[in-house]
């Protein structure tokens, strides 16, 4: 029986990296609209760089002298650390001023803090006292990322628009914390269980507020469509009396 447990927690975990790695390649179309565009816009950096410290820390809590049995952690998580540093440095590139210094700070705060937490779990910890601290400080730190959204979703509320919140952002985000959260379940792992559960929690208000949001983003655009044209008429009747005009 535990075998058989052993094997579906193996497969919600390949689900999870999958998964995983199609929730941290999602952000590529914002960041070539901020390439296209050279500027941030209206986007925050913050959940990107709490994105690179939540995998760091779980990729770090999943290495064989922290915990057994985690490697699949380790592999997605590394991976989704390397790709949430471009991001980083894609922002920090097109940020204004003012909001590249905040980013950069968060940013050098994130990587001391990942070194202190590594430092003393090597030197000071070990046994199931390690493996409790590494899971309290990815599980926070977990809960930090999937927190990090909620400036978005309170920019969300305020425009009545979901440009902002990308869809297939959050539906992917629905699809990991899903896999994860069963994976930790069948493995007895209540870090990662918790930090998924409260991922999956988020992610799935953010969907709500997208269907509630959505056709008001639609009705905007259209209401701009019409007053262009009406716009456009209204130049081109004032143009054709200008041509009578003496």
């Amino acid at each position: 029986m535990s075998g058989l447990v052993h094997t579906v927690q193996f497969v919600f975990g390949i689900l999870g990296n999958v998964a995983s790695l199609f929730l941290f390649l999602v952000p590529t179309y914002t960041f070539k609209r901020i390439i296209k565009n050279k500027s941030t816009e209206r986007f925050s950096g913050i959940p990107y760089v709490m994105a690179f410290l939540n995998c760091l820390l779980t990729a770090w809590y999943g290495l064989p002298f922290i915990t057994s049995n985690n490697i699949l952690v380790t592999t997605i998580n590394g991976t989704g650390a390397t790709i949430e540093l471009i991001y980083v440095l894609i922002f920090l590139l097109y940020a204004p001023n003012k909001q590249k210094r905040k980013i950069l700070a968060i940013f050098v705060l994130v990587l001391v803090a990942f070194a202190a937490a590594a430092v003393i779990s090597v030197l000071v910890f070990h046994g199931k006292i390690r493996e409790l601290f590494c899971g309290i400080a990815s599980t926070v730190f977990s809960i930090v990322m999937y927190a990090a959204p909620l400036s978005i979703i309170r920019l969300v509320i305020t425009t009545k628009s979901v440009e902002y919140m990308p869809f297939l952002l959050s539906f992917a985000a629905i699809l990991s914390c899903t896999s994860w959260f069963i994976y930790a379940i069948l493995g007895m792992d209540p870090y990662i269980g918790i930090s998924t559960g409260v991922g999956l929690t988020l992610g799935i208000v953010q969907l709500i507020l997208y269907f509630c949001y959505c056709d008001k983003k639609i009705l905007n655009k259209k209401t701009f469509a019409v007053e262009e044209s009406q716009q456009n008429m209204d130049n081109g009747h004032n143009n054709d009396v200008k041509l009578y005009l003496p």
